[in-house]
């Protein structure tokens, strides 16, 4: 398959790693047809890329300020049979596009993701639990070992056929990161629209398409914990009233199930047992987690005057990306706000 790889970026203090992901793309054993970086309102940011990177085709985001709306530019513009997301603070093994082109290879997969490794910037918190580390953009302890179908896949490492976001649409601004806000979700409810649309297709997790994702020190803190489990609720609660609660919340039900009790039993085992006193401190950061996320969702769920949730119920889907490479897509702007077309002209 041709790969388009998109990289979306918007601050300074990111450029040696941006130019790092970017160099982890170009050497890869399956070559993309083209890398594009996406910079999110600065355009010195995107001046400055252009100057240091000619190959790379440096886009200007002139949506919706956020990762959807940079998402959403690059795959306007990308003219691959697959689109592969990255972000800007992680770097891809030489394999990565190679094991993601092996995914498709089944005409009923629409989309391709794999493994987000950890890559902790200072020492590991040894009351981090890795069932949590979702909440550092990476993949947790609970997810597959082996390739498997999935529901979703994770932002950091993911891969859709152009052809399914030319039908359903892209990422919708109303979710995903503005900033260092920390709500998300609109890959997931991207996948989940896909799946409503094809109940008979499926997305794909190969663990061995790795990607290492930066983990800063600001990200090992107690406070973000609670902060970004607090924000997966709220993001829950709105992908939930989006595409319904059934399909919104169905991995997490196995999750809460299965996989945090069993985490809880191993933590305090090693504590009981000796082998391990910090296994005490993982069992109860998951069950601080769960109280938080679930306290996230419940406001959420109850407030309507949530500025997050004003108006998220009534509004409709973003345009699809063309079809043909080189089309204009659309960008509905659900703020209220006038609404732009790519190259600033107003709509």
């Amino acid at each position: 398959m041709e790969f388009s790889v998109v990289i979306c970026a918007y601050a300074d203090d990111r450029w040696e790693q941006l130019r790092s992901a970017i160099a982890s793309v170009r050497h890869q054993a399956h070559a993309p047809a083209e890398i594009l970086a996406v910079i999110d309102h600065n355009t010195s940011l995107a001046d400055r890329l252009q100057a240091h990177e000619p190959d790379v085709t440096v886009l200007e985001n002139p949506s919706h300020r956020g990762l959807s709306g940079a998402r959403n530019t690059g795959a306007a513009r990308a003219r691959g049979q697959v689109i592969a997301f990255m972000d800007d603070d992680a770097v891809a093994a030489p394999d990565w596009l190679a094991w993601l082109d092996d995914g498709y290879r089944d005409d009923s997969v629409l989309g391709v993701g794999g493994t987000v490794e950890p890559w902790w910037q200072t020492e590991r918190p040894r009351w981090f639990p890795a069932e949590f580390e979702w909440v550092v953009g990476c993949s947790f302890h609970g997810m597959p070992v082996a390739t498997a179908d999935v529901q979703r896949l994770i932002g950091c490492n993911m891969s859709f056929r152009r052809d399914m976001l030319a039908t359903i649409g892209a990422f919708r601004s109303e979710i995903g990161r503005v900033g260092t806000r920390p709500i998300a979700g609109e890959e997931t409810e991207l996948c989940i629209r896909a799946k409503q649309c094809w109940p008979d297709r499926t997305f794909v997790y190969e663990p061995r398409a790795v990607v290492r994702h930066r983990v800063p020190r600001e990200r090992t803190t107690w406070a973000y914990f609670r902060s970004r489990c607090y924000a997966e609720g709220l993001s829950k609660a709105l992908v939930s009233r989006m595409v319904g609660a059934q399909d919104g919340l169905n991995s997490e039900r196995s999750y809460v199930s299965r996989t945090l009790p069993a985490g809880i039993a191993s933590g305090l085992a090693s504590g009981v047992l000796g082998s391990d006193r910090s296994g005490f401190a993982r069992a109860g950061a998951i069950v601080a987690g769960l109280a938080f996320t679930t306290a996230g969702y419940c406001f959420a769920s109850l407030s309507r005057a949530h500025s997050l949730h004003a108006h998220a119920a009534e509004t409709t889907p973003p345009a699809a990306v063309p079809a043909e490479p080189g089309a204009t897509a659309s960008y509905p702007d659900l703020s209220g706000l006038q609404r732009r077309e790519p190259g600033g002209s107003e709509a």
